[in-house]
């Protein structure tokens, strides 16, 4: 199969393309960077701010001939037209990420998740490309899934600032202001997204949707949970947490770990993700529909766990509990992988001591 991978030389997108050549696809990666370039730096904004269509170039991977890789901006549609000939499925792996520094990056997030998407849907439309793998996100869940003793299942509103500036980190029920107990959340929940770079991953699954309906197309949605691994971005305020304690600790800082790092996450590991989409190529979806997995370890832990086992694999210094926030994150996100092993057979296999150990000295 003629596989288009966009964002091919970023963290993930570079991982999901080697998985799909080593399974024998041919792979068209379009990325705004070469892919050793990207590796090197840690960029984490991919397939997007490129040339024109002049600009594009071709690409052969020194390790097999037959893959393409392209520099060209997933925004631009001359140079899609110039590629999607061919092409059986589109893997989108392009965006920018992370939660951002303030308002002022909304127009970057609108302009590269929301109308870069918008772009791609309509240049796979006028080529008949029906088959699309969509790289969402957890965070389109919002705060998780919690119980209230009194008064059952429910979804809290945002935290507020006198809240977490008075250490109050966990949400309170909204009808009686008791503690509240976390829970799963499955891929039916109500998406509630808290900031930029949540809005916009939405916004991705609802042009998709759109386009699956108006076209026939089948669109596989996977939401990742926190993934690391080698070749993840280094420090920067797009960075995921994992790579920012690393980078704290390559400098020999000590991570500083926000709230009272009790707060909980799944992190799953950049190689499963790429299993997975190698399982979604044959997602069970319906003509005209959108589905959604999450795609998780299935064993959550703390932000402060993550901080303990990368300072122990590299020897110190001791994380640092600092009490700080940032509104836009949200206090627990534990999820359901049920739905990915029993419709797409995809279950995590690298464990979290195993991966950290690696990810530690990546």
């Amino acid at each position: 199969m003629r596989v288009m991978v966009t964002g091919s030389a970023g963290f993930i997108g570079g991982h999901v393309a080697d998985a799909l050549r080593a399974a024998g696809h041919d792979v068209v990666g379009l990325d705004v960077r070469h892919r050793t370039d990207a590796r090197d730096t840690g960029d984490v904004r991919h397939g997007t701010d490129a040339g024109s269509a002049e600009d594009v170039r071709h690409r052969a991977d020194a390790g097999d001939a037959h893959d393409r890789w392209h520099t060209a901006d997933v925004r631009d549609a001359t140079a899609l037209d110039e590629l999607l000939p061919g092409v059986d499925m589109v893997v989108h792996q392009a965006a920018k990420v992370g939660l951002g520094v303030n308002v002022s990056d909304l127009p970057d997030y609108t302009s590269v998740n929301a109308h870069g998407t918008a772009v791609l849907l309509a240049a796979m439309a006028r080529h008949t490309i029906a088959h699309l793998i969509l790289a969402s996100s957890m965070v389109i869940y919002g705060e998780g899934r919690y119980t209230c003793t009194a008064h059952g299942p429910t979804r809290p509103a945002p935290r507020s600032v006198q809240d977490l500036e008075n250490g109050r980190f966990d949400p309170a029920c909204p009808r009686c202001g008791e503690p509240l107990t976390h829970a799963v959340i499955e891929e039916d929940a109500r998406p509630d997204p808290r900031n930029a770079y949540a809005s916009t991953k939405l916004a991705q699954e609802h042009l998709a949707a759109n386009w699956a309906r108006e076209t026939g197309g089948r669109v596989a949605a996977l939401r990742y949970h926190n993934v690391y691994g080698p070749r993840m971005p280094r420090d920067t305020p797009y960075a995921g947490v994992a790579a920012i304690f690393r980078s704290a600790l390559e400098a020999g800082r000590a991570p500083a770990v926000f709230e009272d790092g009790r707060q909980l996450r799944d992190f799953v590991h950049v190689r499963d993700v790429a299993r997975a989409n190698l399982a979604a190529l044959s997602a069970p979806v319906r003509p005209g529909e959108l589905r959604a997995w999450n795609i998780a370890s299935g064993t959550p832990h703390t932000v402060g766990d993550l901080a303990e086992a990368l300072a122990s694999e590299r020897g110190g210094p001791s994380p640092r509990v600092t009490g700080e926030y940032r509104l836009g994150d949200v206090r627990h996100i534990v999820a359901s992988p049920g739905r990915a092993a029993a419709e797409l057979g995809f279950r995590a296999e690298i464990g979290f001591e195993a991966g950290m150990k690696e990810f530690a000295r990546s």
